[in-house]
């Protein structure tokens, strides 16, 4: 990787650079997610595909630990207690998809992904309340969590199924943060140790992706302070408003990959 293309940037890239990451920290901490679709979009626009990758790694990984565990371990290992079903649902069906990768074209996936996903978001924005019942949790995560790990064993995204169903069940803020912190968690190790062996993440591009780091989370500190005064319902439409985005993304890498 030429990273004096990096090295080279003029003033206005860097800075650019630093506010794309500064923004993707703060709709992390406001919301729980978006913020590799956020880096991606917006550091892919200037700087090489492969090193914008780089740059994103770290800040991934230390976010969702932060978030995490922002109430604590004993809070965070309670929730994904809870959502234990959902958790080990998302694991088994990324492990058996990851098996067919190279069966199911990717421009294709997004386009199933993403349509849904702005239809949901949508039609909760202008008003149609489509909620999960309490007593069908069971299936809900078993199919939910079963859909969202085979979209992620796939295409390595798993997160907009996981928001649209914290949605879907309206969990309480705080909790929504952190199992989508633990989900995205598991993720974000994967990710970690994937490029670590395929040479992305490297000695040369780790201090890149390290200095990263610092950007995002006073982003999200930021974004922390915004969120812990979003009353419950501004939260829940500031999640489907990020969803509706993130599914509008998705159309436009399957139209346009």
């Amino acid at each position: 990787m030429d990273l004096s293309l990096f090295s080279d940037l003029p003033l206005w890239m860097l800075v650019t650079g630093c506010a794309v990451m500064v923004f993707a920290g703060f709709v992390k901490g406001a919301v729980g997610f978006a913020l590799p679709m956020i880096t991606i979009s917006g550091l892919g626009s200037f700087l090489p595909a492969e090193l914008a990758l780089a740059v994103l790694i770290l800040p991934t990984f230390t976010s969702n630990v932060w978030q995490s565990l922002r109430q604590g371990w004993r809070a965070a290992l309670a929730s994904a207690g809870r959502f234990r079903l959902y958790l080990a649902m998302v694991v088994i069906f990324i492990a058996l998809s990851a098996q067919v990768v190279t069966l199911i074209p990717q421009e294709l996936l997004f386009l199933l992904i993403g349509g849904p996903l702005v239809i949901f978001g949508i039609v909760q924005l202008v008003g149609l309340d489509l909620r999960l019942r309490p007593e069908t949790r069971v299936r809900d995560e078993t199919i939910i969590g079963g859909i969202a790990g085979l979209i992620g064993g796939v295409s390595g995204i798993w997160g907009p199924p996981t928001v649209m169903y914290l949605t879907a069940i309206d969990a309480p803020k705080a909790e929504a943060m952190r199992v989508q912190g633990v989900i995205y968690g598991v993720g974000s190790v994967a990710l970690l140790l994937a490029h670590l062996r395929s040479g992305v993440l490297d000695a040369q591009t780790i201090p890149l992706s390290a200095a990263a780091v610092i950007p995002v989370l006073a982003g999200m500190g930021i974004g922390y302070l915004v969120h812990d005064r979003m009353p419950q319902s501004t939260f829940r439409r500031a999640m489907l408003f990020v969803l509706v985005i993130a599914g509008m993304n998705l159309i436009r890498r399957g139209l346009f990959a």
